[in-house]
């Protein structure tokens, strides 16, 4: 990997990615913003905002630190037949099958006992916080092969690239899809 060490070196490599990263959260802020009417009406959705985006990103996280790591090991290959790849991807999945309802759970929980209001039943909430979770989870292994690749290709380190594409865009998809799933289901 060809990455210099210098501030003039990361300045340019990532000065370009934060800028255009900064333009995306504004656009999770107005998405937000649309769905405020719904989120005030049922608390327990605004609960799960911060956790679903957060758990997104954290999944997507540890899946490019990994591949970071397969990278840098000359293991990584972009082959669709590759099960390291397909064993990431289905491990990111199943790991939000687990947590997700959980979630949903804790959200309804937290709801009630700060403010009483159970204008959701609980198993609304966790099936709004499940079904938004896979979808995440697959949204952010799209992202996050994606970003890897793209990081590769241009000789980026994907250390300094890959995770912080894949918290912002996943910010943004989480507001996004959560709103969608809250409108389909509740």
């Amino acid at each position: 990997m060809p990455t210099e060490w210098t501030v003039r070196a990361i300045t340019r490599a990532m000065l370009p990615v934060l800028l255009v990263l900064t333009l995306v959260e504004l656009g999770s802020g107005l998405v937000l913003g649309s769905f405020e009417a719904q989120l005030f009406r049922y608390p327990s959705l605004l609960v799960l905002v911060p956790v679903t985006i957060g758990t997104a990103g954290n999944l997507g996280s540890v899946l490019a630190a990994r591949l970071s790591t397969s990278f840098h090991l000359g293991t990584l290959s972009f082959s669709p037949r590759d099960d390291e790849l397909a064993g990431n991807a289905v491990a990111t999945v199943a790991l939000a099958v687990t947590v997700f309802p959980v979630i949903g759970a804790g959200a309804w929980v937290a709801t009630l006992l700060v403010s009483g209001d159970t204008s959701l039943a609980p198993q609304k909430v966790v099936l709004v916080s499940l079904s938004s979770g896979i979808t995440l989870a697959v949204l952010a292994v799209v992202v996050t092969f994606s970003a890897t690749y793209v990081a590769y290709r241009f000789g980026l380190d994907p250390d300094d690239v890959v995770i912080p594409v894949v918290t912002n865009v996943c910010d943004v998809l989480g507001v996004v899809v959560l709103f969608g799933v809250a409108q389909v289901l509740v």
